[in-house]
C-alpha cells in the first residue's frame, strides 16, 4: 500500500512516500525550484518520488494532506474580527489568496497530479506529532509540538503507543512559543521562518538581561506548562508585521533592518532563547506528569532549537529524547502519511531492533531523496566542459580526507539527498574542524553569510564521549554539547564582548567550538551513511582527530543543493577547493572558466 503525504501553501512545501507504512522517498519543494522554504505545490518532489519508486499515481492508495485549510480559514477570519477594525489592508491581502487556492485542496491535488483517489486530511499537530512518534525507536512516548501555528492549535502534549497517537492537551493561537520566537527573529533583523536557527546562534554572544521583563511584560509562564502572551506586543494575529510599536518600545530600541546586530541585540537573543528554554522545560515536565513515560518525542518548527532540545536532556526529564530530522512543515508531510497508515488505517507498527535488544529509529538517516548515478553525473560535468578524475570508493575517502588535513574546502555531493534543513554528510559542505581560521574562511569567502555563525562537527559516533559530555548518538544535529575541558585552550576573554570573542581560538579544535564551548553535534555511524563514515575514520587515521566541519552545500539564502548541476554551480561562484561528486574528484583550479548566468539560463530551459 502506497500513501503520498503532502505539505504545501504556507512554507516549506514537501512530498513523502510511503509503503505499508516503510518511509520510502521524502523531499522538500524547494530542492527543486532552487526557492529556499517555497509554499509551492510539491509537484517536482512528488514526480521525483514516483520516479523513484517506479509507479504512477495509479498505484497510490490515498494522498494525505497535512492540514484542514477549513478549520485555518476559521481561524484567519475569527482573528480579523477579534482585531477588527485593526488590520483591514492585511485582511485583503489574505483573503483573495485564500478563496483562490488556499481553501480548495483538494481540488487543487486532484487537478495538479490527475489524481481520481481519495484524499485525507490531518490536522497540522496530528502530522507533527506523528512524524515525531511513528519514526522513533519507541513503543510508547510521550509527545510534544510546538510551532507558530496549526489551524488553531501551537502546542500539544500527547502519548504515542505502538500504533496510536492521542493529543491531551494543547495551547491556541495567539498564544505561540512559536510565533514569540518568530517576532524575536524579526526584531533581530532575521527572516522569519527560515532565520531562528540565527538568533539561536547569535544568542551565545549576549547576556540575557532582559529575560525578566520579557517574562513580566510578553509572556507568562505557568509551572503546568500553559503561557500567555500579552496581545499588546504582537502584530501577527491580523497585521502585516510581527510586532506593534509597543514592542519596540518596550525595549527602547526599534527592530533591526541590516547590519551586523550589536550588543543590545545579542542579549536580546540570549534572552528570547533563555526564555524559550524555561516554557519548553515546563511543557516537557508537564508531558512527563500527564504520561509518566520514560520516552519523549518532539516536532514542529520550535523541536529545530536544538540548544533547548538539549536542555530537556540535561534536565533528566526523560530518559530517551527524539527529534524528527524534519522537524518543520516539510515534516508535515510524512507525519500525513504515517498518521493515514497507522491511525486511519490500523497499521501494524514493527520497530527494528539492535544487537542489544534497543529500538532502531525508521528515519534512515533521514537519507530519503535523490539519488544519482555516476553516469547521470558525467553527463552533467560533460555539459561544462569540467575536469575530473574517477576514483572508487576507497580511493576518493583516502584523497579526499587527506585533502580535508591540508585545510582544503570540500564540497561534498553522495547517495540520497537529506530530508529536512540539515546536511547529514549527503549534501555538504567539509572541513578541518582543527584549522583556527577555517570558520572565517568558510562563513565569508564559501557560504557568504554572518560571521558568527557556527559550523556542526560530525563526527564518530563510537568517539563521541570522548571529545564531549553527551553519552547517546545524535544522529541528526538536534543536540548541542559542551567539548570536554582537556580539549580547552586557556584563553582571556575578559576584555572581550560580542563578535571579538570570534577571534579566540578556543579549543584544539576551534573552527566547531562555540563561544560557549558547545557544538551542535553530528554523530555518524557506518549504518546509516558508511560513505561518510569511512570518510571521517579516514581523516581520524591521518589525523588523530575524528572530527571534521560539516555544513550545508549552499550559499546564503539558497537551498540546499539538489542536483549535479546545482552542486556544480555552487562550487564554482564560491571558494571551495575541490568537489567530491558521486566518484568523480574536481579541483577548482583546474576548471574552465564559467558563466554561471548563462549556464543557469540554460538549466532553466532544460
Amino acid at each position: 500500500m502506497y500513501i503520498l503525504g503532502i505539505s504545501a501553501f504556507y512554507h516549506d512545501s514537501a512530498a513523502a512516500l510511503i509503503k505499508d507504512g516503510e518511509i520510502i522517498f521524502a523531499s522538500s519543494e524547494e530542492r527543486y525550484t532552487r526557492k529556499k522554504g517555497t509554499d509551492a505545490f510539491p509537484i517536482n518532489a512528488i514526480n521525483n518520488a514516483l520516479k523513484f519508486v517506479n509507479i504512477t499515481l495509479e498505484d497510490i492508495e490515498r494522498v494525505v494532506f497535512y492540514d484542514k485549510p477549513i478549520t485555518k480559514f476559521d481561524r484567519i477570519i475569527a482573528s480579523y474580527i477579534h482585531r477588527a477594525p485593526f488590520g483591514v489592508h492585511s485582511f485583503i491581502k489574505a483573503i483573495p489568496m485564500w478563496l483562490k487556492k488556499k481553501l480548495w485542496v483538494e481540488d487543487t491535488i486532484k487537478k495538479e497530479l490527475k489524481y481520481k483517489g481519495e484524499v485525507l486530511f490531518t490536522g497540522h499537530h496530528q502530522s507533527h506529532a506523528a512524524s515525531a512518534f511513528y519514526p522513533s525507536p519507541f513503543e510508547e512516548a510521550a509527545i510534544v509540538t510546538v510551532d507558530g501555528a496549526g489551524e488553531w492549535t501551537t502546542t500539544t502534549i500527547g502519548v504515542g503507543r505502538n500504533s496510536g497517537i492521542k493529543l491531551l492537551k494543547k495551547i491556541e493561537f495567539p498564544h505561540s512559543l512559536g510565533l514569540l520566537y518568530s517576532a524575536f527573529t524579526y526584531y533581530c533583523g532575521f527572516r522569519v521562518n527560515s532565520g531562528e536557527y540565527k538568533l539561536m546562534g547569535l544568542a551565545p554572544y549576549g547576556k540575557p538581561i532582559y529575560a525578566d521583563v520579557i517574562k513580566r511584560e510578553i509572556i507568562t509562564l505557568n509551572e503546568d506548562g500553559s503561557y500567555l502572551l500579552n496581545e499588546k506586543y504582537f502584530n501577527y494575529i491580523s497585521g502585516l508585521k510581527m510586532i506593534s510599536r509597543k514592542f519596540s518600545k518596550l525595549f527602547e530600541h526599534p527592530p533591526l533592518r541590516s547590519g551586523t546586530p550589536s550588543q543590545f541585540y545579542m542579549d536580546i537573543a540570549a534572552s528570547i532563547q533563555v526564555v524559550f528554554e524555561e516554557a519548553l522545560l515546563n511543557i516537557a515536565r508537564e508531558a512527563k506528569r500527564v504520561t509518566e513515560l520514560d520516552n519523549l518525542v518532539l516536532a514542529g518548527g520550535s523541536a529545530l532549537n536544538c540548544v533547548a532540545n538539549s536542555k530537556i536532556l540535561e534536565e533528566k526529564i526523560f530518559n530517551n529524547v527524539w527529534v524528527e530530522p524534519a522537524a518543520n512543515d516539510s515534516g508535515g508531510a510524512l507525519g500525513a502519511a504515517l498518521y493515514c497508515y497507522y491511525d486511519y488505517l490500523k497499521g501494524e507498527r514493527v520497530i527494528q531492533k539492535d544487537s542489544d535488544g534497543e529500538g532502531i529509529d525508521s528515519q534512515k538517516g533521514s537519507l530519503l531523496g535523490n539519488s544519482y548515478s555516476d553516469e547521470e553525473i558525467e553527463r552533467d560535468l560533460i555539459k561544462f566542459g569540467a575536469s575530473y578524475t574517477k576514483l572508487n570508493s576507497d580511493d576518493l575517502v583516502k584523497k579526499v580526507a587527506k585533502l580535508i588535513s591540508e585545510s582544503n574546502v570540500i564540497g561534498w555531493f553522495q547517495g540520497r539527498m537529506e530530508y529536512g534543513p540539515r546536511a547529514l554528510g549527503s549534501r555538504s559542505i567539509l572541513g578541518d574542524a582543527r584549522d583556527p581560521n577555517m570558520q572565517s574562511v568558510m562563513n565569508k569567502k564559501i557560504k557568504f553569510r554572518e560571521s558568527f555563525r557556527p559550523f556542526a562537527p560530525a563526527m564518530l559516533e563510537e568517539c563521541v564521549s570522548d571529545y564531549f559530555y553527551f553519552d547517546r548518538a545524535s544522529p541528526y544535529m538536534l543536540f548541542v554539547a559542551k567539548l570536554r575541558e582537556s580539549y580547552h585552550n586557556k584563553v582571556e576573554e575578559s576584555n572581550k564582548n560580542g563578535l571579538e570573542l570570534l577571534k579566540i581560538h578556543r579549543s584544539t579544535i576551534p573552527a566547531i567550538t562555540h563561544v560557549d564551548f558547545s557544538a551542535r553535534l553530528q554523530t555518524v555511524n557506518g549504518k546509516d551513511n558508511p560513505l561518510f563514515y569511512n570518510l571521517i575514520r579516514e581523516f581520524y587515521n591521518i589525523t588523530k582527530v575524528p572530527i571534521i566541519i560539516n555544513t550545508s552545500f549552499n550559499v546564503r539564502g539558497e537551498p540546499i543543493v539538489g542536483s549535479p548541476l546545482d552542486a556544480y554551480y555552487c562550487f564554482m561562484g564560491t571558494n571551495i577547493d575541490y568537489l567530491a561528486i558521486g566518484s568523480f574528484l574536481l579541483s577548482k583550479k583546474d576548471q574552465p572558466k564559467l558563466d554561471l548566468k548563462r549556464w543557469k539560463k540554460t538549466l532553466i530551459k532544460d
